[in-house]
């Protein structure tokens, strides 16, 4: 979902070798060498990173986009599978003031340490629940029908952290030129994203880039 769909949208090694060393199915494998320009794309300005010893690898997404919905249950079997060397955060957007507020929903949780608990029950509200939250008090009333402390929920909702964060991610998001999600960032050099051939070549694709990085990490 791009940047206009959002704006029209109610929030409701190397080569084969390489990828085979993932151990990625065979169907992910068939097309070949991924391209740049067609199943990735190069950032103009590369983001310095630290060296870690580590390869980042992030997924942009907004809890109100039904494609990010659809693409955590190819996404969260293959987070489970990564390997110690490869470091997986997740970033939501914020391209307008609605959007904002849902980039608030995930730093919350996080801030909580309830990612966990509360990601795909956010996810599901919003798309199989079909009630958004859209203001704090939507927020509170989640917190308590699942039986959170709704003051420390609040605390954390208007913490000078979450707001740190959400200014970190909204930078973020510039740096690497997201204009649609879901979308993924690849150690501040690649992005790749399911609209460029689908949720599995995406992941793929990502395998492939992670490989070739791990050398410079």
């Amino acid at each position: 979902m791009n940047r206009r769909e959002f704006s029209l949208q109610l929030a409701g090694a190397t080569g084969i070798a390489a990828l085979s060393g993932l151990g990625l199915p065979g169907a992910a494998l068939a097309q070949g060498v991924p391209a740049d320009g067609k199943d990735f794309n190069k950032l103009k300005t590369p983001i310095n990173l630290p060296r870690t010893g580590k390869v980042e690898v992030i997924e942009f997404f907004w809890y109100g986009c039904p494609h990010c919905f659809a693409f955590e249950s190819t996404i969260e079997p293959w987070i489970a599978k990564l390997p110690a060397d490869v470091h997986f955060r997740r970033v939501p957007v914020q391209f307008d003031a609605l959007k904002e507020i849902h980039q608030q929903i995930y730093y919350t949780w996080e801030a909580l340490g309830l990612v966990d608990a509360m990601h795909t029950k956010t996810f599901n509200r919003f798309h199989l629940q079909h009630r958004p939250i859209n203001r704090e008090e939507d927020m509170l009333a989640f917190a308590q029908e699942n039986g959170l402390d709704v003051a420390k929920v609040r605390q954390a909702w208007e913490s000078f952290g979450v707001r740190t964060k959400m200014g970190q991610a909204k930078q973020l998001s510039e740096d690497y030129g997201v204009d649609g999600v879901p979308m993924i960032g690849i150690h501040g050099r690649y992005t790749t994203s399911p609209s460029m051939g689908g949720m599995k070549e995406c992941l793929a694709t990502t395998d492939y880039l992670v490989a070739q990085l791990r050398k410079t990490a």
